[in-house]
């Protein structure tokens, strides 16, 4: 558990009040670094990875003594500082070569790490086509059924979501602003150490003719062949907390209240069982009841 301080200073205050959890998160930051010993596939692999997270990003350019699996306590503390949610740590050792390592966090503490393996790789400079426009969000596919299979895919699954998606808060897409996509292919069998695959297109809208335009597909790179290593789960209090969301933005539900398809708003009424004898008519002269006409009615009831 991270000690946290009061603030003595109105900049500190404000400083505090940024990083308190809000509805609309927007876009997780991300943290890249390298541990003391790293190659050359790791260290154009975080370059990379960090040009497509641009501009939620910081890379840090120094070495750091740390081992994630064994202490995540320099994680936890660097989340803090920098305001950050996730971390990719690269590393390079013989036991476990071209490492890299994908850390959530909430609340400023290890949530869950997933630990890949780099086989093959092509860098952005390897392919001659148009790059990615910084900010953009891009289109994410996951192709196959083995991603759901085993609760480590789920979460490899999650964390390239949560790395990649950006901010969510805009309601409408500019098709025109749709300008990359990374497709993660799963390959073998997931109950082995599974391979996927990570490809990412530029997307060329053509002319086609009609409204919709044609689209073309050019790899712009970085592809990735990953091999799955070591996973640490979410603890499940700490992920039910994670997910819980606030009833601000939730729209209170009215009670016989609907749209129809045209849009308009209806709604319906409960009312008691009129008694029509009693309710106040107008009163005319020919609706008024003779005297003559209550003694025949009384003969007939007989």
């Amino acid at each position: 558990m991270i000690r946290r301080t009061k603030a003595k200073t109105a900049a500190g205050n404000r400083a505090q009040r940024k990083k308190e959890p809000v509805a609309d998160e927007g876009a997780k930051t991300a943290v890249f670094l390298k541990g003391t010993s790293t190659s050359q596939i790791v260290t154009d692999a975080l370059k990379d990875l960090y040009a497509l997270k641009k501009p939620d990003g910081v890379m840090f350019s120094k070495k750091n003594d740390i081992h994630p699996f064994d202490d995540h306590k320099p994680l936890e503390f660097l989340s803090q500082k920098n305001d950050a949610s996730m971390f990719v740590f690269g590393s390079h050792s013989k036991k476990r070569p071209h490492n890299l390592v994908i850390a959530r966090m909430f609340d400023y503490q290890m949530l869950d790490m997933i630990e890949l393996g780099i086989q093959n790789m092509k860098t952005l400079e390897e392919f001659d086509s148009a790059k990615a426009t910084l900010g953009n969000r891009p289109l994410i596919i996951f192709n196959g059924e083995n991603w759901d299979s085993t609760d480590e895919l789920r979460t490899v699954k999650s964390m390239f979501l949560d790395l990649f998606t950006g901010d969510t808060s805009a309601e409408q897409i500019n098709l025109a602003g749709i300008s990359h996509l990374i497709t993660f292919t799963c390959v073998g069998n997931p109950s082995s150490p599974c391979r996927f695959l990570m490809n990412t297109y530029n997307i060329k809208l053509m002319k086609s003719g009609v409204k919709l335009p044609r689209v073309e597909l050019e790899e712009m790179g970085p592809s990735f062949e990953f091999i799955q290593r070591r996973c640490t789960l979410a603890n499940i209090d700490m992920m039910k907390e994670s997910l819980r969301t606030p009833n601000l933005n939730k729209p209170r539900k009215e009670k016989n209240i609907e749209k129809n398809e045209y849009g308009e708003r209806t709604g319906r009424i409960w009312m008691e069982k009129q008694d029509l004898s009693k309710m106040q008519t107008r009163k005319m002269k020919g609706l008024k009841r003779k005297a003559t006409e209550e003694p025949e009615a009384n003969d007939e009831e007989e």
